[in-house]
This record gives C-alpha cells, structure tokens and sequence, in this order.
C-alpha cells in the first residue's frame, strides 16, 4: 500500500516536472523569439554614393559595436519615405532636406519622426566641367545643342529630379530634356564627356567623389530654384523609440562632417570595394567619433 502510495506521489511529481520544463522551454523560445525580432533592424537607403556610405556607417556601428542584425534595403526616394512612414522600414539617414526631400516630409511629416540633421553643408544643382564656358543656368538654353540637348540625371523619383524639373520651367528651358537613369549613369556620361572634352550638364550634390575625380563647378542659379545649403537627416518609423530604444539612441546621436564621409566615398570608388567592409575601416579609425554615437 506505501509502496503504491510513493509511486503515485513519484508519477506525480514527474507529470509536474515535465509541466514545468515545457513551460520554461516555451517561455525561453519565446524569450528567443523576441530577442531575434528585435535584434532585426531594417533600414532603407536610396543608392547614392553619400547614402552608401552613411548607411553602411550606421550598419556597421549596429551590428560590430551593439550585435544587432541589419537588413539594409535600397530603394526610391519615394520608397524610401513611404516605407518609413508605413511601418515597413525602421529608418533612414538619407533624408536631404529642406529643399530636394522637403515635399516628402510636407506629405508624411505626421507619419515619421524627423531625428534632425546627420551632416552640414550639403548643396544639390546643376553641374559642368570647369571647361564649361557658361556660368549660369540662364545660359543653358541658348547652348543647348552644345549639350546635345540633354540634362543627365538620376533616378527620376528622387527630389533632386522633381526641383530640375521645376528648374526647367523656371527658367524657360525648352531645349533640353531631362534625362533619368541612376548615379551611376550620370557618372558615366559625365566621365565619357570629359574625356572626349565635351559640354555636359549633369544633375549634382555635394558631397560627393566626382568633385575629387574631376574639376568641375555648379551654375549659378539666380532664382534660386535649389535653394542653398541643406542638411542630411535621419527619419525613423513613429514607435521605434519604444521598441527599439538602444537603436533610436544610435540614430538620434549619428552625425558627422563632409570630410567624414568623403573618405568613405573615396574608399568605395577603388577596384574591388565592399562597403560594409570600408565602413568598418572607418569606425575602427575613428573611435571617438563611434562613441560619442553610443552615449
């Protein structure tokens, strides 16, 4: 009768073991779970060579000084602020405001967080060879067919495409037609251009490696259609600072100079560059500057 006894206490007490190593192991997967989902941070970039370097930066600072894991996505202009704005992105540090990003901001500044300026000092325009004997975008025009009509551009959904555009009402440019393609299709005719001592009109930013690669100036722009100087900004995705609140920190703290990132973009135009490995160069180097991020 004991003996029974004793073996049905043992029975259990084994039932109640095994119950409460189940529900530790689902508590710990769950545990898991949430670690793996928030240790992913998705952020999204448009492919300029200003925006490859600032978001391998930040990747990289992420992910070698903090353990996240980073998915990096390249889009549109457009793309890149609805993502943001919908949830689906987690932020960006490739926002040129306020004049070539600032109608997406008008239009989704209730749906993002604007974390302020990254970088100073950044100016968009028209650009030519030195060589170019005009000054001004007043001139275009009238040299049109030295230009083989076209003004070479990016990717026809970024701002500094819809403010070329409006420079070209502006002005009354009837002449030219503005070309879309990517950054790297501006280079390339603005590289063949050059070496065929060609008239070229690209649309331009700085910062940006071609100002090292090439003597090369902005038009003037009388009315003022550009605007002047802009900053880069961080935009994040409204509720990141509550789920994410060592990531928020990061990108709220992330700011550097031109010189900063033009070594990065000169690391990035030699044969065989990876840019998350020259980002890590780069953070690596520059210690002090990383920290001050992490505080």
């Amino acid at each position: 009768m004991i003996k029974n006894k004793m073996m049905a206490v043992m029975l259990l007490f084994s039932v109640l073991l095994f119950a409460a190593v189940g529900c530790q192991k689902q508590e710990e997967g769950a545990t898991s779970a949430d670690t793996e989902k928030k240790q992913k941070v998705e952020l999204v970039y448009v492919e300029w060579s200003t925006e490859v370097a600032s978001t391998n930066v930040v990747r990289a600072v992420l992910q070698e000084k903090l353990g996240y894991e980073v998915e990096l996505t390249p889009v549109s202009a457009a793309a890149m602020w609805q993502s943001i704005a919908s949830g689906d992105a987690d932020g960006m540090v490739a926002a040129w405001l306020p004049t070539t990003h600032g109608h997406y901001l008008e239009k989704m500044k209730d749906q993002v967080v604007d974390l302020g300026p990254n970088l100073d000092g950044t100016k968009i325009g028209l650009v030519v060879p030195s060589y170019v004997t005009i000054d001004s975008i007043e001139e275009l025009d009238a040299n049109a067919e030295k230009f083989n009509g076209k003004i070479i551009g990016i990717d026809p959904g970024a701002g500094l495409m819809s403010k070329t555009e409006k420079v070209i009402e502006e002005y009354g440019i009837e002449n030219l037609e503005l070309i879309g393609g990517s950054g790297a299709t501006m280079t390339a005719a603005l590289a063949n251009a050059i070496k065929r001592d060609e008239w070229v009109v690209v649309t331009g930013w700085t910062p940006h490696w071609k100002f090292a690669q090439w003597d090369l100036k902005y038009l003037e722009d009388p009315k003022n259609v550009y605007g002047g100087a802009e900053q880069i900004h961080t935009i994040v995705r409204k509720g990141l600072k509550e789920d994410m609140p060592e990531v928020y920190r990061l990108l709220d703290n992330f700011e550097w100079t031109p010189e900063n990132m033009q070594q990065v973009m000169v690391w990035n135009r030699e044969e065989g560059a990876k840019p998350y490995e020259n980002a890590k160069r780069w953070i690596n180097e520059n210690p002090e500057k990383v920290q001050s991020w992490l505080q």
